[in-house]
């Protein structure tokens, strides 16, 4: 079941105050759980300042908690809503970044683990990844909330990217056919280049776009390329 933000996230982590409460040590750029105050109450959210962004040979700088952004914008208009609630701010502690609202769920359940009836349930991410051209599906990047078992995805910063990129773990319905209700929301393509026009630039929402017309003309999960890495490392 497909479960959009609530008002009330929405509005604290785009209009409350934050604090940092820590450091998450892995992973190449700096990221920082924090508590976002509000009306009264305080949520968790995840903090990822383009300062702290380590350049890459293949993206533009400090644009990655841009991408954080777009990946949340795609979820909503396909109305999978597997992307937290994020937002970009100007006003955090260590400068302009992404703001996330943070997902409570068990660490140790993960894509290596699901249970068969929970992979099921990966189709959504699987095209979501496709078109976003997700150059790092780790298996621990998709998870099931601990109270809802509404399923999430995080961690989009090297997405997007004009030349194919694809780089998943996720290759289980590779070559079959994409469900119909999937792929219904990419009819309306042809209002998606403003939604995006903030955070990514004209020849990266080209190239989404094209990405979106292939599928509906092949209704296909595609296979991994041949003569490219196909996998993230490490895959987990």
């Amino acid at each position: 079941m497909s479960i959009p933000p609530s008002p009330k996230i929405k509005a604290a982590i785009t209009n409350g105050e934050y604090e940092l409460r820590g450091q998450f040590m892995l992973g190449s750029n700096y990221t920082f759980l924090v508590d976002v105050h509000h009306e009264g109450e305080t949520i968790k959210a995840v903090y990822k300042p383009s300062k702290g962004e380590q350049p890459l040979w293949d993206f533009p700088d400090n644009t990655l908690a841009l991408r954080e952004v777009a990946a949340y914008v795609l979820s909503e208009t396909l109305g999978f809503h597997i992307v937290p609630f994020t937002v970009y701010r100007d006003d955090g502690p260590y400068g302009p970044g992404s703001l996330q609202h943070y997902i409570e769920y068990d660490i140790e359940y993960h894509y290596f683990n699901f249970t068969p009836e929970d992979k099921l349930k990966l189709r959504p991410v699987v095209l979501f990844d496709v078109l976003a051209n997700n150059a790092d599906r780790k298996g621990s990047h998709v998870f099931f909330e601990d109270e809802t078992h509404h399923l999430y995805a995080i961690d989009h910063g090297i997405c997007f990217h004009e030349e194919p990129k694809l780089r998943t773990v996720l290759w289980d319905f590779a070559g079959q056919q994409i469900p119909e209700e999937l792929l219904a929301p990419l009819s309306l393509t042809d209002t998606w280049s403003a939604l995006f026009e903030q955070y990514l630039n004209p020849r990266e929402i080209e190239a989404l776009l094209l990405r979106a017309e292939e599928l509906k003309e092949t209704k296909l999960f595609p296979r991994p390329l041949q003569g490219r890495r196909a996998y993230p490392y490490p895959p987990i």
